[in-house]
């Protein structure tokens, strides 16, 4: 067991102190020292020693000490950690929320194995391999724990259906789900199309060019690309997406580290979107892959960047598997955008602060006004059309839009936290489902003709007083219009697909909302953008 734990852990020695290493003498005095110092702790220690909890420990604070996004996985996370990334997962293929204390189906995911047997969203799982599994307790880590399992296993499931007397008895073989990253794309009017992207994973560019292609059929002639707390992902998917916008063998991005060599990663392709007026979402929490995108629209004059500053993340991480099926993602490169610019933040005074620079955006002022930014004259970088555009922490956008407050209250905020709106949302569709699909047969009908009644707020105001939240008067008229667009958003996407949430919601999405009005009032021609150019 100790072999197996010092080799681990030389490894990771190896690739970690080769950052400050000079020679090899000094890589091997440092090792050394550290394989020394186990062999003594197991040999000689008081007590017994736990050296894999050791070992892991020792390896997760050797990388915070190098930068925040170099990580020591787990075998046992390192699954789960991809599955995201890879897109897919192995189980029975539902979204499902715990109402009541019972697994509720939000909606069986298009193709899967319970979608083909028939299973519908608002049916209850009540039972799974003849465990009652509702009223319980149930945690929606159990839910996970019983429903995933190995493509072509068999889970039992019985079913509670409004309408039927008896449990439905289901035999699901589980399979491999796809886990989709283009969350919507409909036309938001006549000639504007919007796709919205949540991740950068391994199927998103086929995703993306399928919506691509799905609205221009439908006469798409500007495009608002949505990356608004996009994360990121893999640096190929973000390639792959800013090739189908920007022409010809364009610089789209290029890596460089202390080991690594340059390498310039060039647009090639013919595009499906390389004319046309392009928007790029953009806000604090789109980082990585998402910044890469923005950061070569906006370098190329390609298009225009709408909403708030980026995270902030120009580092690389490359896998490197342990021996005992553990792994590290190690920062091996940082990535610049075609002018130049290095958008990493900094980093230096340790990994809490770095990731609570993002909040205190807000009391510095940055989220409600650009002005508030400090940009010093050595952060300066020229586009294609020589627009000056700035590097040193995220891409600033060329359209600033303040972050909204002027609806929310306490009062709205609690009943988001204890899911107020969105239960009652599975409840109403659960007992009105036939009458409103029948009413409207798909999300622009439902968009243009529900409204939400005083009925249906009465009876969200009183599922919140049960769940403790006082009502404030003054805090539900400051947010009736947030709480009702929500509730409709919601149940669009529970009787609909997912996008009707965001066809919905995006009536409250102010940046959203201003790209619209930069599509149209001239305000995009006007800017030095690659086809705007006489």
């Amino acid at each position: 067991m100790l072999k197996k734990l010092l080799s681990v852990i030389v490894i990771s020695t190896l690739s970690a102190l080769s950052v400050f290493a000079q020679t090899n003498a000094d890589l091997e005095m440092q090792f050394k020292k550290f394989n020394t110092l186990l062999y003594q702790l197991d040999r000689n220690y008081v007590d017994t020693v736990n050296l894999e909890k050791v070992v892991e420990k020792s390896i997760r604070e050797m990388l915070q000490e190098l930068d925040p996004h170099s990580v020591y996985i787990p075998e046992k996370e390192l699954k789960k950690m991809n599955e995201p990334l890879e897109g897919n997962f192995e189980g029975i293929g539902i979204q499902f929320n715990i109402l009541k204390d019972t697994i509720t189906v939000v909606s069986p995911i298009p193709g899967g194995p319970s979608e083909k047997l028939g299973i519908r969203a608002s049916d209850k799982i009540i039972k799974i391999e003849d465990e009652v599994v509702a009223g319980i307790g149930v945690t929606n880590s159990m839910v996970i724990e019983r429903l995933r399992g190995k493509k072509g296993t068999i889970v039992n499931v019985s079913i509670k259906r409004r309408g039927e007397n008896e449990l439905l008895d289901y035999a699901i073989e589980r399979d491999k789900i796809p886990i989709f990253s283009v969350d919507a794309s409909y036309m938001g009017d006549d000639e504007t199309g919007y796709i919205k992207i949540n991740r950068f994973a391994a199927q998103t560019a086929d995703e993306f060019r399928e919506a691509v292609t799905k609205l221009k059929a439908q006469g798409m002639k500007n495009l608002i690309l949505d990356l608004q707390g996009n994360g990121g992902g893999y640096l190929r998917a973000a390639v792959d997406i800013a090739d189908e916008l920007i022409d010809g063998n364009k610089l789209l991005v290029y890596t460089q580290g202390r080991t690594q060599p340059k390498q310039d990663l060039l647009a090639g392709q013919p595009g499906l979107f390389e004319t046309g007026k392009l928007v790029v979402l953009v806000d604090e929490g789109s980082a990585s892959a998402s910044e890469i995108v923005s950061g070569a629209v906006q370098d190329w004059d390609r298009g225009l960047i709408v909403g708030r500053r980026t995270f902030g993340k120009g580092l690389v991480q490359k896998p490197f598997m342990l021996p005992d099926g553990s792994a590290v993602r190690m920062t091996v490169s940082r990535y610049y955008t075609p002018s130049g610019r290095c958008i990493q933040k900094p980093y230096k005074d340790g990994i809490e602060q770095y990731y609570r620079e993002r909040f205190e955006r807000y009391t510095s002022g940055e989220m409600f006004s650009l002005d508030s930014i400090e940009l010093p004259d050595s952060l300066k970088f020229q586009t294609a059309n020589n627009r000056t555009v700035y590097g040193g922490g995220g891409i600033l956008p060329d359209v600033f839009v303040p972050f909204d407050t002027s609806e929310s209250s306490s009062y709205f905020s609690a009943m988001v936290r204890k899911g107020i709106i969105n239960d009652y949302a599975l409840e109403y569709s659960d007992g009105n489902r036939r009458k409103l699909k029948k009413q409207f047969p798909d999300m622009v009908a439902f968009k243009a003709g529900f409204n939400v009644n005083e009925e249906m707020m009465n009876e969200m105001i009183k599922q919140a007083e049960k769940a403790k939240i006082e009502f404030v008067e003054t805090d539900f008229i400051k947010s009736k219009n947030i709480i009702e667009t929500r509730f409709k958003a919601l149940l669009a996407r529970s009787l609909y697909e997912s996008e009707a949430f965001y066809y919905i919601i995006n009536d409250l999405n102010e940046s959203y909302q201003k790209a619209l009005k930069v599509l149209q009032d001239g305000t995009y021609s006007k800017m030095k953008l690659a086809q705007n150019k006489n």
